[in-house]
């Protein structure tokens, strides 16, 4: 079948994607000519092989290879961003993942308004003097924070528009522009230095280290705790080198570096002739060969400049040449609107020294990860349980209701053992058993892998049927991701949630687990499980309480509990009771009720 399929390839641009025999996709590539890009992963003679001129990785994998299939495009532009996009949605097993594709956050000002303030946006923001700072990698909320303690700026939108001075104009932190004591020049003047201050996050230290003193004095601990931690991830944003530059360009600086089964992409901002940030992301990348090297230069820099993603400059240089360079600065053009990119391989300069500087953090890095990381821990997870994927990247799911009523749903994300909060999930379910309520967590979960890329392992809070249920969804997806489910132990009939003494178990595609209650890999999963059991009780609680003050107003404005319950059953939640429209709630009960609803939509 294999060969028929690379007979019938057509001479196009495209995407192609291997298969093994069990229909998973193991493989993902753009090809500028499918017929020839394929073809070249083949010895024809004396029966189809995988050529002898294969890294090791892509040898074994074309030898798992048995389906094949692709879609055409119409150049090879669009080949490379649907090869990126399948890489990030599908997690192809013989890919190298660089997860780092989340959208950063840039700071920025319009300075066509006449008292412009500086605020956070992750989108580009519409207007024709807008002007952007970052991206910010961290720390983006405490230098905002910072910036509008050490300078009198508007403090919040609405000031402009109440006409009054307001409580910061009388404790000194506001000028009060809305009375009008102070001009646009001088307001001018403000900005400006807040400006200077963004491109050195360091100066607007002092004065949150008088604060803090001022917190600890009073026995404010924790403000003086958290003033303290603010001042440290100040000091964090800048990135020291020993290149002064004496232009103040703007620019990003990218190299990848591949060594000890690691590949690691370093990502430097330069803002003013400064480096203002730096991001490194890890991906093992046993026996990568310099087709994966260029491979990783094309989709960092994709991922960098996403469409609708503010940025701050249009010149990129990267540490190597790579094959796709041209191919990158067309799509980033033509993304973005403009005929300003360019992208290029310096070999002397300022330019190649900080690309050579991001080639050693990169280095650095992938050392701090080897001592940091406990592989070895992963690797025994991976074989014993006989995954297809070091677990590096895990989400663990729990579902919460009280017979049936407010049922939730919750996913905890961690990388390498730690928590990644930020990537936490919660929402609303409109099941009322606990099968139906995991479908639809799962579901939408995998109807999200193109906003954040899928782990390698999802850990269910469940049995057998719920693993199932698990791999159905992620058949349908197409996503390449292991699956485990535990399933806690039973006492009376009763969920047994001591620690480090319930027998759980572990179900597998294979088989079963009954681990002793003090096994590692164990009480591994189980932390994660319990994670998520925390998460999603914390929502389901402040749901209740929620859904309980808002049938306490209903009832109190003479609607019945049996129409709160068929409102709440057919819309979910009271907030999209209260966006319905009036017929809709009167065909659903009645006009009375409708009415009601309306009038207390009205007074709030």
């Amino acid at each position: 079948m294999l060969l028929d399929e690379i007979r019938t390839l057509p001479a196009n641009p495209g995407v192609y994607q291997y298969f093994d025999s069990q229909n998973r996709l193991l493989y993902v590539g753009k090809a500028k000519v499918l017929k020839n890009r394929v073809k070249s992963y083949f010895a024809f003679t004396p029966s189809l092989a995988p050529s002898p001129k294969l890294s090791p990785r892509i040898f074994k994998m074309i030898s798992e290879a048995t389906h094949l299939e692709y879609i055409v495009t119409n150049s090879e532009a669009d080949a490379l961003i649907l090869e990126n996009s399948f890489i990030k949605q599908l997690k192809p097993k013989y890919n190298i993942l660089l997860r780092d594709d989340k959208t950063y956050p840039y700071i920025f000002i319009n300075l066509n308004d006449d008292f412009p303030r500086f605020e956070i946006t992750r989108k580009i923001v519409k207007g024709a003097n807008i002007r952007y700072f970052g991206p910010y990698f961290s720390g983006a909320k405490e230098l905002l924070d910072a910036m509008y303690l050490n300078f009198n700026l508007v403090q919040k939108k609405s000031c402009l528009k109440d006409k009054k001075a307001c409580l910061f104009h009388q404790i000194k932190r506001c000028h009060a522009p809305c009375m009008g004591k102070i001009s646009k020049q001088d307001y001018a003047l403000i900005v400006k230095k807040a400006i200077l201050a963004l491109q050195d996050p360091t100066s607007l230290i002092p004065k949150l280290e008088n604060l803090m003193k001022t917190y600890a004095n009073t026995l404010n601990f924790e403000q003086a705790a958290a003033t303290r931690d603010q001042i440290n991830t100040l000091k964090n944003l800048g990135v020291k080198v020993e290149v002064d530059m004496a232009r103040l360009e703007n620019f990003e600086a990218y190299a990848v570096v591949c060594e000890q089964g690691l590949i690691c992409a370093t990502r430097f901002s330069v803002n003013n002739g400064k480096i203002t940030a730096a991001k490194s992301d890890i991906s093992h990348a046993k026996d990568a060969n310099l087709s994966d090297i260029n491979e990783t230069y094309s989709h960092i820099i994709l991922d960098s400049f996403l469409p609708d993603q503010p940025f701050s400059t249009c010149k990129i240089y990267t540490l190597d040449e790579f094959g796709d360079m041209n191919l990158v600065k067309k799509i980033l053009n033509e993304r973005h609107k403009v005929e300003k990119f360019s992208i290029s391989s310096p070999k002397i300069g300022d330019k190649r020294k900080i690309c050579e500087i991001a080639a050693k953090n990169a280095q650095i890095s992938i050392q701090k990860y080897l001592k940091t990381h406990d592989e070895a821990f992963l690797l025994d997870l991976k074989e014993f349980f006989a995954l297809e994927h070091l677990p590096r990247t895990i989400e663990a799911f729990d579902n919460s209701h009280l017979f049936g009523q407010a049922p939730v749903g919750a996913m905890i994300r961690a990388k390498d053992g730690e928590f990644i909060k930020q990537d936490y999930r919660h929402m609303h379910l409109k099941s009322k058993n606990d099968y139906e309520q995991m479908r639809e967590s799962l579901t939408a979960r995998a109807l999200r892998f193109d906003k954040l890329s899928p782990p390698d392992l999802w850990v269910i809070d469940g049995g057998e049927a719920l693993l199932n249920l698990a791999k159905e969804i992620l058949q349908s997806s197409g996503a390449n991701v292991d699956v485990i489910a535990i399933s806690k132990e039973k006492i009376n009939t009763k969920a047994h949630r001591a620690k480090n003494s319930a027998k759980d178990k572990i179900y597998t595609k294979n088989t079963k687990f009954e681990l002793s209650t003090d096994d590692k890999r164990l009480q591994f999963f189980q932390k994660l499980r319990d994670e998520a059991h925390r998460f999603v009780i914390t929502f389901h609680q402040k749901t209740r309480t929620k859904a309980d003050l808002q049938s306490s107003k209903l009832k109190q404005i003479g609607i019945s509990q049996g129409s709160i319950v068929k409102l709440v059953n057919f819309y979910g939640s009271f907030d999209k009771i209260y966006s319905a429209s009036f017929d809709e709630i009167a065909k659903l009960t009645n006009k009375s009720v409708a009415q009601k609803i309306k009038n207390l939509k009205a007074k709030d």
